[in-house]
């Protein structure tokens, strides 16, 4: 039993130091993302009022650098979903510059895409949704008028 104990401790410390090269390589896209990642998941975790501070610090922070983690940085805190300042629309446009020019090649470039890539889904299956209640709610018109000259015919049908 205690040398499973210590097989699981070791597999669960080389498992752990499997982040460890990206962590200490010079590559700073990297680190960046890592970073960015770990500020969009504390942000999630914040109230309405905090969210707002840290959306604003993001902006005035893209105003006075707009550096590419800058402006990742902004993008991916306007794009989370649930959160009390999601800005779909302007979390695209930010990203753009980011994904455009052919294929990825940097790690920073490679999340934006693919945070790009969820947003315009969710921005696609968004304008889907309204389309098919949009929808709905005409055939709900046409039934009910349907429903009206059906009771129109058998109110007829009565009288005669």
């Amino acid at each position: 039993m205690k040398k499973f104990s210590a097989f699981v401790l070791v597999c669960a410390l080389l498992a752990g130091c499997n982040h460890l090269p990206v962590l200490l390589s010079e590559d700073s896209e990297s680190r960046d993302v890592l970073v960015l990642i770990a500020q969009a998941n504390r942000f999630a975790g914040l109230q309405a009022d905090e969210q707002k501070k840290d959306v604003n610090s993001a902006n005035q922070s893209f105003a006075r650098d707009r550096s590419p983690a800058a402006r990742m940085r902004l993008a991916l805190l306007l794009s989370l979903p649930g959160t009390s300042i999601t800005d779909e629309t302007r979390a695209l446009q930010l990203l753009e510059p980011l994904v455009a020019g052919g294929p990825p090649k940097g790690m920073l470039r490679q999340f934006a895409g693919l945070v790009y890539t969820d947003v315009s889904e969710r921005v696609r299956e968004q304008r889907r949704s309204a389309l098919l209640r949009e929808q709905s709610a005409q055939m709900k018109e046409q039934l009910d008028a349907l429903r009206a000259i059906e009771r129109s015919i058998i109110e007829r049908g009565k009288q005669k």
